[in-house]
């Protein structure tokens, strides 16, 4: 599945966790956000060249805070979020590709497989506030998944691994795989999150076997993998 080219300009892919990923969730659309420089229906702010630190920001009370959607705005203008790669270190786990353009593979024992991407400059995508940014994200991807399809999830914010720290809001589409007898599926699941003040989104999606073993997967992500705040 590659880049596909529209009239707006070039999409900037995202890296796919398996085809069947995509395509049972999204349509076999790509992965991807728009061009910055593309026009788009989606409200655009404008941001600086490179990110720069707003003035009297305390990043680090930030970082030491929950962020929910609402709290989206207390981010400084333009400086990106990260994701860390703890992920390879969790039982049964290992890194397939490492921040290859900003994105992340991972394979699990019992045939599950993970891709998690961090991606800069989404201002295409910013609406309203995170959520709506978010549902936004979505809705790019695959014009019929609508809000209501789309549930709360929380990955880590920052903090240290295996301690209890600040969590960050993400929507989460998820789908069963088929029963036993109709052609053969997977459990996927696809968790994301816009930060519109800071222009970045990250994008995790996970393919398992088996609900049970998705189940398992999300937990490992939610323990594992840590969204990074601005620094």
């Amino acid at each position: 599945m590659g880049v596909r080219t529209g009239r707006g300009g070039a999409r900037l892919a995202y890296v796919a966790v398996a085809a069947g990923v995509v395509a049972a969730l999204l349509g076999g659309c790509s992965v991807g956000v728009p061009d910055p420089a593309a026009p788009s229906s989606v409200p655009l702010t404008s941001g600086p060249g490179t990110p720069t630190i707003t003035p009297g920001h305390d990043a680090g009370a930030v970082a030491a805070r929950n962020m929910p959607f609402s709290a989206g705005a207390t981010l400084a203008h333009g400086v990106p979020v990260g994701l860390s790669e703890d992920l390879a270190e969790a039982p049964q786990w290992k890194q397939v590709v490492s921040n290859a353009g900003g994105a992340s593979r991972y394979q699990k024992s019992d045939g599950c497989q993970v891709a998690a991407e961090v991606r800069q400059n989404q201002w295409p995508l910013v609406a309203a506030d995170d959520r709506e940014s978010t549902a936004a994200l979505f809705a790019y991807l695959d014009p019929t998944i609508l809000p209501a399809y789309l549930k709360p999830a929380s990955l880590r914010w920052g903090g240290e691994r295996g301690k209890p720290g600040p969590a960050v809001d993400v929507l989460v589409l998820e789908r069963s795989a088929k029963p036993t007898g109709q052609k053969a599926g997977r459990a996927t699941a696809v968790l994301a999150r816009v930060f519109g003040k800071a222009g970045s989104s990250v994008y995790v999606s996970a393919s398992c076997p088996t609900a049970a073993a998705l189940a398992a997967a999300r937990a490992d992500i939610a323990q594992w993998l840590t969204v990074v705040p601005p620094g």
